[in-house]
């Protein structure tokens, strides 16, 4: 193997392999054609959802919010900090009177747990929301798929979607391509690590390409279902 020796003062020396260096550089390298890749798309995202993006004491009223899955805790039955600040910020937005239906959509069978079941029991048990304003997409598989199946299995046309600030623009920006009259708001993220902030950062600004290509091919969300009722009887009962 080539390599470049340093000597040392005692006349002793090192080997310091190249292909370290390479490999450096080429992530390096890597990192910026992502970051000139997912430039456009990024500011697609921001760009549909401009004047859309709201906190919570500021967002308009609508039947319905969408409240997006994520991670749950270890063991399956508790959700972590984002998921969370956004069923917390949700059930605020009904006591506020500002929503009246929740779509908790989410992978029911994710890496972590049962997202959606997860989201419910802790909307109807922790934060005391009335079962029957709560609905459930468990098929919700990533963004994109929750968006395009509110509109197209749940028939909505309006609503609030609530998810953390590094996150909101792109969920915005699917759901109003996806036929939506969408708001965003602001979720609360108690507890939640700088650390883990910053990499969900930098992963949702990557993830933009694929929200773009999504949204460009209009690409079937993963799991096909038939037109529901659930959010029109929930509503209608209320």
């Amino acid at each position: 193997m080539t390599a470049a020796r340093d000597t040392l003062g005692d006349g002793e020396t090192t080997v310091r392999p190249r292909r370290w260096r390479l490999l450096v550089r080429a992530a390096v390298a890597a990192g910026c054609v992502a970051v000139v890749v997912s430039g456009p798309a990024f500011a697609w995202t921001r760009f549909a959802a401009a004047d859309h993006l709201y906190d919570p004491a500021d967002a308009p009223g609508a039947d319905v919010v969408l409240v997006l899955g994520a991670e749950v805790a270890p063991g399956g039955t508790r959700p972590m900090p984002f998921l969370r600040g956004r069923l917390e910020t949700a059930a605020g937005l009904v006591r506020a009177g500002r929503v009246k239906v929740l779509l908790v959509t989410g992978d029911a069978h994710g890496g972590s747990g049962d997202e959606t079941t997860v989201m419910s029991a802790y909307l109807v048990g922790d934060l005391g929301v009335d079962p029957a304003r709560v609905v459930v997409d468990p098929d919700g598989l990533d963004t994109y798929d929750s968006c395009v199946r509110a509109r197209a299995v749940y028939g909505i046309t309006r609503a609030l979607v609530v998810t953390q600030a590094y996150h909101l623009s792109r969920a915005v920006a699917l759901c109003r391509g996806a036929g939506i009259e969408a708001d965003g708001v602001r979720a609360r993220c108690d507890g939640c690590s700088k650390v883990r902030l910053i990499r969900n950062t930098a992963r949702d600004y990557a993830a933009c390409t694929k929200a773009a290509f999504d949204a460009l091919t209009d690409r079937p969300p993963g799991v096909a279902s038939p037109p529901s009722r659930a959010v029109a009887d929930a509503l209608a009962r209320l």
